[in-house]
């Protein structure tokens, strides 16, 4: 493995990034937590909402405009989903959102986990 080096760049963050970081995984986490519990889910979007301005101007700001718009989203199809299920075509709705969903929100919890904005820069 000669003339192989792995390169290790350290961000530091300031107390508003840090601040930022925090709940943002808060959110990430209550969401995800929601496909058990439910209403954390609920909590986990209004807790993103509500962090939103306190993150503006930090490295991990476009993480909140994931969760947020993971979250109506989800939550549109979801309602979609259970109406169509009587159909039956609401099933596949469901569990595509389910799929998607969980993409997006770990994800966001990989890219956060390791400093990184959400968007691929």
């Amino acid at each position: 493995m000669s003339g192989d080096s792995v390169q290790t760049v350290l961000v530091e963050l300031s107390d508003q990034d840090k601040a930022a970081k925090q709940n943002a995984i808060i959110a990430y986490a209550l969401m995800l937590s929601g496909f058990v519990f439910g209403l954390t889910w609920i909590i986990g979007g209004i807790w993103a909402m509500v962090k939103k301005s306190e993150a503006q101007g930090t490295l991990f700001e476009d993480h909140y405009s994931n969760a947020i718009k993971t979250f109506w989203i989800s939550l549109c199809l979801t309602i979609l989903g259970a109406v169509l299920a009587m159909v039956g075509v609401g099933v596949i709705i469901l569990i595509a959102t389910a799929i998607w969903t969980l993409y997006k929100l770990i994800k966001g919890l990989a890219r956060i986990t390791s400093n990184k904005p959400y968007a691929n820069a």
